[in-house]
């Protein structure tokens, strides 16, 4: 496969030489070809390398700036904007959460007594359909995103987009109270695979942007991702406990 960017600061034939041996040493990129005077370089891949493995490789020469000609989102962050508040930074989550809380307490106190695993059914149901529609906007995105810090994605791409799907199958599944035990139990092995690398992008403390709502939203990965993982985790457990 080949894939075209935009690459400032290359002043010479030097300049242009720097780059193609720095992006040349990025594994799986086979070839670069770049042409000074549009600046742009096409590269020939073996399997699909993100935008951003592509900007590390540059990193210790700042002059030089790559960008996705396609995907301007995937361009570096810039810091320009004053620092959010954290209910401003958060907002989306809390509102998602706030109206698939309020959607799965409306069936489980219909009969007039609280059904708590009605509710609990139904909240996971909301959950994986509503993160997985905000990934849908843009699969290639998230995939991109997804594979800086899952510890599947980093190893096979392809995982962002099936995880996509996952998650849109799981709602679906959760709202059609489908085979609960099979459900439950992929939702508990998935979501436990993905806090995984939740955690590690956490713990090393570096400013990685978190794929749960796609590339629509500009959310840090923090504890609170964390914990989103984890509620589905110990939800998908209880579930289980209570079918056996």
């Amino acid at each position: 496969m080949t894939h075209t960017y935009k690459i400032s600061g290359m002043t010479c034939a030097g300049c242009q030489a720097k780059v193609a041996g720095l992006l040349s040493a990025v594994d799986g990129v086979t070839a670069v070809r770049i042409d000074l005077a549009k600046e742009e370089a096409s590269l020939d891949m073996l399997k699909h390398v993100p935008t951003r493995v592509l900007q590390d490789a540059l990193k210790d020469h700042p002059k030089y700036k790559l960008s996705d000609l396609d995907y301007e989102m995937h361009a570096p962050m810039v810091d320009d904007d004053p620092p959010k508040s954290w209910f401003a930074t958060y907002r989306p989550v809390l509102l998602i959460f706030g109206y698939i809380t309020v959607i799965a307490l409306i069936p489980a106190v219909n009969t007039g007594q609280f059904e708590w695993k009605t509710a609990m059914r139904i909240f996971m149901s909301g959950f994986f359909l509503s993160f997985s529609f905000f990934k849908m906007l843009d699969l290639r995105g998230f995939a991109d995103s997804y594979s800086t810090y899952d510890i599947v994605a980093k190893r096979f791409w392809a995982w962002g987009i099936i995880y996509a799907f996952i998650e849109l199958g799981l709602g679906i599944s959760y709202a059609l109270d489908f085979r609960p035990f099979l459900t439950n139990g992929v939702a508990f092995v998935v979501m436990t695979i993905s806090l995984i690398g939740v955690m590690q992008a956490v713990l090393s403390r570096k400013k990685i942007r978190c794929a749960c709502l796609g590339t629509g939203f500009d959310l840090p990965m923090t504890t609170i991702t964390i914990i989103e993982d984890a509620l589905m985790i110990v939800m998908s457990a209880i579930m289980l406990i209570s079918i056996w």
